[in-house]
Protein backbone atom coordinates (compact mmCIF):
# COMPACT_ATOMS: atom_id res chain seq x y z
CA UNK A 1 0.00 0.00 0.00
CA UNK A 2 1.38 3.39 -1.05
CA UNK A 3 1.94 5.89 1.76
CA UNK A 4 1.64 8.83 -0.64
CA UNK A 5 -1.64 7.51 -2.01
CA UNK A 6 -2.98 6.95 1.49
CA UNK A 7 -2.16 10.53 2.46
CA UNK A 8 -3.75 11.85 -0.73
CA UNK A 9 -6.93 9.87 -0.09
CA UNK A 10 -7.17 10.97 3.53
CA UNK A 11 -7.06 14.61 2.43
CA UNK A 12 -10.46 13.99 0.84
CA UNK A 13 -11.98 11.57 3.34
CA UNK A 14 -10.65 12.91 6.65
CA UNK A 15 -9.15 16.40 6.33
CA UNK A 16 -11.83 17.98 4.15
CA UNK A 17 -14.69 15.45 4.11
CA UNK A 18 -15.13 16.02 0.39
CA UNK A 19 -15.69 12.29 -0.14
CA UNK A 20 -17.18 9.71 2.22
CA UNK A 21 -15.12 6.90 0.69
CA UNK A 22 -12.27 6.65 -1.81
CA UNK A 23 -10.06 3.93 -3.26
CA UNK A 24 -7.12 4.53 -5.61
CA UNK A 25 -4.88 2.39 -7.76
CA UNK A 26 -2.08 3.19 -10.18
CA UNK A 27 0.60 1.31 -12.01
CA UNK A 28 1.59 -0.59 -15.12
CA UNK A 29 0.83 -3.97 -16.66
CA UNK A 30 3.04 -5.62 -14.05
CA UNK A 31 3.00 -3.24 -11.06
CA UNK A 32 0.06 -1.97 -9.03
CA UNK A 33 -0.07 0.34 -6.00
CA UNK A 34 -3.32 0.74 -4.07
CA UNK A 35 -4.82 2.55 -1.09
CA UNK A 36 -8.31 3.13 0.30
CA UNK A 37 -10.21 4.83 3.11
CA UNK A 38 -13.77 5.36 4.25
CA UNK A 39 -14.61 1.72 4.76
CA UNK A 40 -13.66 0.67 1.21
CA UNK A 41 -12.73 -2.98 0.74
CA UNK A 42 -11.65 -4.96 -2.30
CA UNK A 43 -15.26 -6.17 -2.52
CA UNK A 44 -16.77 -2.66 -2.48
CA UNK A 45 -18.97 -2.05 -5.52
CA UNK A 46 -18.93 1.45 -7.05
CA UNK A 47 -21.29 3.07 -9.53
CA UNK A 48 -18.94 3.86 -12.43
CA UNK A 49 -21.27 6.56 -13.78
CA UNK A 50 -19.78 8.14 -16.94
CA UNK A 51 -16.74 5.85 -16.86
CA UNK A 52 -19.22 3.53 -18.63
CA UNK A 53 -18.55 5.59 -21.77
CA UNK A 54 -15.06 4.07 -22.01
CA UNK A 55 -16.72 0.67 -22.42
CA UNK A 56 -19.03 2.13 -25.07
CA UNK A 57 -16.06 3.59 -26.93
CA UNK A 58 -14.16 0.30 -26.84
CA UNK A 59 -17.20 -1.59 -28.17
CA UNK A 60 -17.43 0.90 -31.05
CA UNK A 61 -13.76 0.43 -31.90
CA UNK A 62 -13.96 -3.37 -31.71
CA UNK A 63 -16.96 -3.50 -34.04
CA UNK A 64 -15.12 -1.19 -36.41
CA UNK A 65 -12.03 -3.43 -36.28
CA UNK A 66 -14.17 -6.46 -37.06
CA UNK A 67 -15.78 -4.75 -40.04
CA UNK A 68 -19.24 -4.81 -38.46
CA UNK A 69 -19.63 -1.06 -37.97
CA UNK A 70 -19.10 1.65 -40.57
CA UNK A 71 -18.59 4.99 -38.82
CA UNK A 72 -19.58 6.86 -42.01
CA UNK A 73 -23.09 5.39 -42.17
CA UNK A 74 -25.98 7.34 -40.64
CA UNK A 75 -27.37 6.35 -37.27
CA UNK A 76 -30.74 5.50 -38.83
CA UNK A 77 -29.07 2.90 -41.06
CA UNK A 78 -28.42 0.83 -37.95
CA UNK A 79 -31.61 1.74 -36.08
CA UNK A 80 -34.46 3.25 -38.14
CA UNK A 81 -36.22 4.40 -34.97
CA UNK A 82 -33.87 7.40 -34.99
CA UNK A 83 -35.72 9.12 -37.84
CA UNK A 84 -34.22 12.52 -37.03
CA UNK A 85 -30.69 11.15 -37.45
CA UNK A 86 -30.92 10.04 -41.08
CA UNK A 87 -28.18 12.52 -42.01
CA UNK A 88 -26.10 12.04 -38.87
CA UNK A 89 -23.14 9.66 -39.24
CA UNK A 90 -22.14 7.37 -36.38
CA UNK A 91 -18.74 9.06 -36.51
CA UNK A 92 -20.23 12.39 -35.42
CA UNK A 93 -21.71 10.90 -32.26
CA UNK A 94 -18.65 8.83 -31.42
CA UNK A 95 -16.44 11.94 -31.56
CA UNK A 96 -18.84 14.48 -29.95
CA UNK A 97 -18.86 16.35 -33.27
CA UNK A 98 -22.42 17.52 -32.73
CA UNK A 99 -24.95 17.96 -29.97
CA UNK A 100 -28.19 16.05 -29.69
CA UNK A 101 -31.33 17.13 -27.89
CA UNK A 102 -34.51 15.32 -26.96
CA UNK A 103 -38.07 16.74 -26.97
CA UNK A 104 -38.13 16.60 -23.17
CA UNK A 105 -35.77 15.86 -20.30
CA UNK A 106 -35.27 12.11 -20.09
CA UNK A 107 -34.88 12.19 -16.32
CA UNK A 108 -38.27 13.89 -16.03
CA UNK A 109 -40.06 11.05 -17.81
CA UNK A 110 -42.40 8.96 -15.71
CA UNK A 111 -41.51 5.60 -17.23
CA UNK A 112 -38.88 3.80 -19.29
CA UNK A 113 -41.23 3.70 -22.27
CA UNK A 114 -41.77 7.43 -22.17
CA UNK A 115 -38.04 8.08 -21.87
CA UNK A 116 -37.26 5.74 -24.78
CA UNK A 117 -39.79 7.51 -26.99
CA UNK A 118 -38.08 10.79 -26.23
CA UNK A 119 -34.63 9.33 -26.89
CA UNK A 120 -35.68 7.88 -30.27
CA UNK A 121 -36.90 11.38 -31.15
CA UNK A 122 -33.43 12.88 -30.54
CA UNK A 123 -32.42 15.53 -33.06
CA UNK A 124 -29.24 17.48 -33.92
CA UNK A 125 -28.85 20.84 -32.24
CA UNK A 126 -26.38 23.69 -32.35
CA UNK A 127 -23.10 22.69 -30.72
CA UNK A 128 -22.14 24.66 -27.61
CA UNK A 129 -19.21 26.99 -28.08
CA UNK A 130 -17.14 25.60 -25.22
CA UNK A 131 -18.65 22.71 -23.22
CA UNK A 132 -19.28 20.02 -25.83
CA UNK A 133 -19.43 16.87 -23.69
CA UNK A 134 -22.88 15.26 -23.56
CA UNK A 135 -24.56 12.02 -22.50
CA UNK A 136 -27.08 11.77 -25.35
CA UNK A 137 -24.63 10.58 -28.08
CA UNK A 138 -23.56 7.60 -25.96
CA UNK A 139 -27.19 6.80 -25.18
CA UNK A 140 -27.92 6.64 -28.92
CA UNK A 141 -24.73 4.71 -29.69
CA UNK A 142 -25.93 1.88 -27.46
CA UNK A 143 -28.56 1.06 -30.09
CA UNK A 144 -26.08 1.41 -32.96
CA UNK A 145 -23.82 -1.09 -31.19
CA UNK A 146 -26.72 -3.49 -30.62
CA UNK A 147 -27.70 -3.41 -34.29
CA UNK A 148 -24.14 -3.70 -35.62
CA UNK A 149 -23.17 -6.42 -33.14
CA UNK A 150 -26.41 -8.35 -33.33
CA UNK A 151 -26.75 -8.63 -29.56
CA UNK A 152 -27.87 -6.59 -26.53
CA UNK A 153 -25.43 -3.91 -25.48
CA UNK A 154 -24.84 -5.65 -22.15
CA UNK A 155 -23.74 -8.80 -23.99
CA UNK A 156 -21.50 -6.79 -26.30
CA UNK A 157 -19.74 -5.23 -23.29
CA UNK A 158 -19.34 -8.67 -21.73
CA UNK A 159 -17.97 -10.25 -24.91
CA UNK A 160 -15.77 -7.31 -25.94
CA UNK A 161 -14.42 -6.13 -22.59
CA UNK A 162 -15.34 -8.12 -19.51
CA UNK A 163 -14.44 -11.63 -20.68
CA UNK A 164 -11.12 -10.74 -22.38
CA UNK A 165 -10.12 -8.74 -19.29
CA UNK A 166 -11.19 -11.43 -16.83
CA UNK A 167 -13.64 -9.06 -15.13
CA UNK A 168 -16.12 -11.03 -13.04
CA UNK A 169 -17.23 -8.25 -10.71
CA UNK A 170 -18.56 -5.72 -13.19
CA UNK A 171 -22.27 -5.64 -13.87
CA UNK A 172 -25.20 -3.68 -15.28
CA UNK A 173 -27.38 -5.58 -12.80
CA UNK A 174 -25.60 -6.17 -9.51
CA UNK A 175 -26.24 -9.73 -8.21
CA UNK A 176 -28.54 -9.84 -5.21
CA UNK A 177 -25.74 -11.29 -3.10
CA UNK A 178 -23.54 -8.26 -3.79
CA UNK A 179 -26.06 -5.47 -3.16
CA UNK A 180 -24.75 -5.14 0.40
CA UNK A 181 -21.30 -4.31 -1.05
CA UNK A 182 -22.65 -1.40 -3.12
CA UNK A 183 -21.78 2.15 -2.18
CA UNK A 184 -24.84 4.14 -1.12
CA UNK A 185 -25.26 7.41 -3.01
CA UNK A 186 -28.10 9.08 -1.17
CA UNK A 187 -29.13 11.40 0.28
CA UNK A 188 -27.55 13.93 -2.06
CA UNK A 189 -27.89 17.70 -1.67
CA UNK A 190 -27.89 20.35 -4.41
CA UNK A 191 -28.41 24.10 -4.66
CA UNK A 192 -29.42 25.36 -8.09
CA UNK A 193 -30.12 29.09 -8.49
CA UNK A 194 -31.52 29.33 -4.99
CA UNK A 195 -33.46 26.05 -5.10
CA UNK A 196 -32.48 23.50 -2.45
CA UNK A 197 -32.85 19.96 -3.73
CA UNK A 198 -32.50 16.66 -1.89
CA UNK A 199 -32.24 13.38 -3.83
CA UNK A 200 -33.05 10.59 -1.43
CA UNK A 201 -34.21 6.99 -1.52
CA UNK A 202 -31.98 5.79 -4.36
CA UNK A 203 -31.58 2.05 -3.92
CA UNK A 204 -28.13 0.46 -3.99
CA UNK A 205 -27.50 -1.14 -7.38
CA UNK A 206 -29.60 1.43 -9.25
CA UNK A 207 -27.53 3.95 -11.29
CA UNK A 208 -27.13 7.32 -9.62
CA UNK A 209 -27.39 9.05 -13.00
CA UNK A 210 -31.04 10.20 -13.26
CA UNK A 211 -31.38 9.27 -16.94
CA UNK A 212 -29.92 5.81 -16.41
CA UNK A 213 -32.11 5.39 -13.33
CA UNK A 214 -35.19 5.81 -15.53
CA UNK A 215 -34.00 3.80 -18.54
CA UNK A 216 -32.00 1.09 -16.81
CA UNK A 217 -33.08 0.99 -13.18
CA UNK A 218 -32.29 -2.44 -11.80
CA UNK A 219 -33.15 -4.30 -15.03
CA UNK A 220 -29.60 -4.80 -16.31
CA UNK A 221 -30.49 -3.20 -19.65
CA UNK A 222 -27.27 -1.19 -19.76
CA UNK A 223 -27.28 2.40 -21.00
CA UNK A 224 -24.48 3.72 -23.18
CA UNK A 225 -23.57 6.70 -21.01
CA UNK A 226 -23.75 5.28 -17.46
CA UNK A 227 -24.95 2.23 -15.57
CA UNK A 228 -22.01 -0.10 -14.93
CA UNK A 229 -21.00 -1.12 -11.41
CA UNK A 230 -17.56 -2.49 -10.57
CA UNK A 231 -14.90 -3.14 -7.95
CA UNK A 232 -11.35 -1.84 -7.76
CA UNK A 233 -9.76 -5.26 -8.54
CA UNK A 234 -11.89 -5.51 -11.68
CA UNK A 235 -11.05 -1.97 -12.82
CA UNK A 236 -7.36 -2.82 -12.41
CA UNK A 237 -7.97 -5.83 -14.65
CA UNK A 238 -9.69 -3.51 -17.12
CA UNK A 239 -6.73 -1.13 -17.35
CA UNK A 240 -4.23 -3.95 -17.66
CA UNK A 241 -6.28 -5.54 -20.44
CA UNK A 242 -6.40 -2.23 -22.32
CA UNK A 243 -2.64 -1.84 -22.02
CA UNK A 244 -2.06 -5.45 -23.12
CA UNK A 245 -4.30 -4.90 -26.19
CA UNK A 246 -6.64 -7.70 -25.12
CA UNK A 247 -9.68 -5.59 -25.97
CA UNK A 248 -8.76 -3.57 -29.06
CA UNK A 249 -5.55 -2.97 -31.00
CA UNK A 250 -2.99 -0.28 -30.26
CA UNK A 251 -4.09 1.45 -33.46
CA UNK A 252 -7.66 1.68 -32.16
CA UNK A 253 -6.42 3.02 -28.83
CA UNK A 254 -4.47 5.71 -30.68
CA UNK A 255 -7.60 6.60 -32.65
CA UNK A 256 -9.64 6.93 -29.47
CA UNK A 257 -7.11 9.39 -28.05
CA UNK A 258 -7.02 11.79 -31.02
CA UNK A 259 -8.38 15.24 -30.14
CA UNK A 260 -11.61 15.77 -32.09
CA UNK A 261 -13.09 18.88 -30.52
CA UNK A 262 -10.42 20.95 -28.77
CA UNK A 263 -9.42 24.33 -30.15
CA UNK A 264 -8.43 27.76 -28.94
CA UNK A 265 -11.23 30.30 -29.01
CA UNK A 266 -10.85 33.96 -30.02
CA UNK A 267 -10.97 35.03 -26.37
CA UNK A 268 -7.98 32.82 -25.54
CA UNK A 269 -9.94 30.08 -23.77
CA UNK A 270 -10.26 26.54 -25.08
CA UNK A 271 -13.11 24.25 -25.96
CA UNK A 272 -13.18 20.79 -24.36
CA UNK A 273 -10.67 18.26 -25.70
CA UNK A 274 -12.52 15.04 -26.48
CA UNK A 275 -11.72 11.82 -28.32
CA UNK A 276 -13.98 8.85 -28.98
CA UNK A 277 -16.27 8.71 -25.94
CA UNK A 278 -13.47 9.95 -23.72
CA UNK A 279 -11.41 12.98 -22.77
CA UNK A 280 -7.93 13.61 -24.14
CA UNK A 281 -5.25 15.93 -22.83
CA UNK A 282 -6.18 19.60 -22.56
CA UNK A 283 -3.57 22.40 -22.87
CA UNK A 284 -4.68 23.84 -19.51
CA UNK A 285 -4.29 21.35 -16.69
CA UNK A 286 -7.14 22.86 -14.68
CA UNK A 287 -9.54 21.71 -17.41
CA UNK A 288 -7.80 18.41 -18.17
CA UNK A 289 -9.20 15.04 -17.13
CA UNK A 290 -5.83 13.58 -18.18
CA UNK A 291 -3.17 13.87 -15.45
CA UNK A 292 -0.07 15.92 -16.08
CA UNK A 293 2.19 12.84 -16.00
CA UNK A 294 0.42 11.33 -19.04
CA UNK A 295 0.93 12.57 -22.58
CA UNK A 296 -1.32 13.38 -25.53
CA UNK A 297 -1.73 9.68 -26.42
CA UNK A 298 -3.55 9.07 -23.13
CA UNK A 299 -7.30 9.00 -22.72
CA UNK A 300 -9.62 8.93 -19.74
CA UNK A 301 -12.86 10.04 -18.17
CA UNK A 302 -14.39 10.88 -14.83
CA UNK A 303 -17.69 9.86 -13.27
CA UNK A 304 -19.98 12.19 -11.31
CA UNK A 305 -20.14 9.84 -8.33
CA UNK A 306 -16.42 10.38 -7.65
CA UNK A 307 -14.54 8.25 -10.17
CA UNK A 308 -11.65 8.68 -12.58
CA UNK A 309 -9.89 6.34 -15.02
CA UNK A 310 -7.00 7.33 -17.27
CA UNK A 311 -4.77 5.12 -19.40
CA UNK A 312 -1.55 5.96 -21.25
CA UNK A 313 -0.90 3.05 -23.68
CA UNK A 314 2.49 4.21 -25.05
CA UNK A 315 3.90 4.57 -21.53
CA UNK A 316 2.03 1.60 -20.08
CA UNK A 317 0.43 3.61 -17.25
CA UNK A 318 -2.98 3.67 -15.62
CA UNK A 319 -4.69 5.53 -12.78
CA UNK A 320 -8.01 4.69 -11.13
CA UNK A 321 -9.99 6.54 -8.47
CA UNK A 322 -13.28 5.05 -7.25
CA UNK A 323 -15.02 7.27 -4.74
CA UNK A 324 -18.26 8.45 -3.24
CA UNK A 325 -18.71 12.21 -3.39
CA UNK A 326 -22.49 11.96 -3.25
CA UNK A 327 -23.68 10.41 0.03
CA UNK A 328 -24.53 13.15 2.53
CA UNK A 329 -22.67 15.66 0.37
CA UNK A 330 -23.49 18.94 -1.36
CA UNK A 331 -22.58 17.95 -4.92
CA UNK A 332 -23.79 20.89 -7.00
CA UNK A 333 -23.98 24.58 -6.20
CA UNK A 334 -25.10 26.93 -8.95
CA UNK A 335 -25.05 30.35 -7.27
CA UNK A 336 -27.80 32.88 -7.72
CA UNK A 337 -26.93 35.83 -9.93
CA UNK A 338 -24.36 38.08 -8.31
CA UNK A 339 -23.22 35.48 -5.78
CA UNK A 340 -20.31 33.08 -5.59
CA UNK A 341 -19.49 30.02 -3.49
CA UNK A 342 -18.24 32.08 -0.55
CA UNK A 343 -21.68 33.67 -0.19
CA UNK A 344 -22.93 30.22 0.80
CA UNK A 345 -20.27 29.72 3.45
CA UNK A 346 -17.99 27.57 1.26
CA UNK A 347 -14.38 28.19 0.36
CA UNK A 348 -13.62 29.54 -3.11
CA UNK A 349 -12.33 26.10 -4.13
CA UNK A 350 -15.71 24.52 -3.35
CA UNK A 351 -14.71 22.83 -0.10
CA UNK A 352 -16.26 23.49 3.27
CA UNK A 353 -19.58 22.84 4.98
CA UNK A 354 -23.00 24.20 4.09
CA UNK A 355 -25.68 24.53 6.76
CA UNK A 356 -28.94 23.09 5.37
CA UNK A 357 -32.17 24.87 6.43
CA UNK A 358 -32.90 22.16 9.01
CA UNK A 359 -29.55 22.90 10.64
CA UNK A 360 -27.67 19.86 9.35
CA UNK A 361 -24.05 20.53 8.37
CA UNK A 362 -23.47 19.12 4.85
CA UNK A 363 -19.86 18.69 3.62
CA UNK A 364 -19.32 20.00 0.10
CA UNK A 365 -17.86 18.05 -2.83
CA UNK A 366 -18.46 20.93 -5.24
CA UNK A 367 -15.50 21.28 -7.62
CA UNK A 368 -14.03 17.95 -6.46
CA UNK A 369 -12.96 17.27 -10.04
CA UNK A 370 -10.56 20.23 -9.88
CA UNK A 371 -8.99 19.13 -6.59
CA UNK A 372 -7.54 15.83 -7.82
CA UNK A 373 -4.39 17.19 -9.45
CA UNK A 374 -2.83 18.76 -6.36
CA UNK A 375 -3.48 15.74 -4.15
CA UNK A 376 -4.37 12.41 -5.75
CA UNK A 377 -2.52 12.80 -9.04
CA UNK A 378 0.47 14.30 -7.23
CA UNK A 379 0.47 11.21 -5.00
CA UNK A 380 0.37 8.93 -8.06
CA UNK A 381 3.30 10.75 -9.63
CA UNK A 382 5.30 10.43 -6.40
CA UNK A 383 4.41 6.76 -6.01
CA UNK A 384 5.41 5.80 -9.55
CA UNK A 385 8.28 8.29 -9.90
CA UNK A 386 6.67 10.18 -12.77
CA UNK A 387 7.48 13.69 -13.94
CA UNK A 388 5.26 16.36 -15.39
CA UNK A 389 5.00 16.32 -19.19
CA UNK A 390 4.58 19.87 -20.56
CA UNK A 391 1.85 20.09 -23.18
CA UNK A 392 3.27 19.54 -26.61
CA UNK A 393 6.35 17.70 -25.41
CA UNK A 394 6.72 14.17 -26.76
CA UNK A 395 6.97 11.53 -24.04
Amino acid sequence: MSTALTQGIRFFTRETGILSALAAACGTESRTETAADGGCASTSVFDLASVTKLFTGLCLMKLKEDGLLDFSRPVSFYDPRFQNLQDTPVDALAKFALTLKTPCRLDACGSKGEALSALFAAFPAEKPDRRIYSDIPAMVLKYVIEAAGGMPFTDCVRKTVLEPAGMRETWAKVPEGRIADCQVYSPEYRIENGRRIVRDGLRPGVPHDPKAAVLQGDTGDLCGHAGLFSTMPDMIRFCRAVLAEKIVSRESLREMAVNRTGRKRPDGTYTQYLGIQCYVRHPEQYHSEIPVYMDRSAFGIGGFTGNHVSVDPPRGLFTIFLGNRVKNRLTVLIPEEGKDLTDYGLNADGSGVFRWPDGEAIPSSVKYVHRKDATLHKAVAETLGLEEIPFGKEA
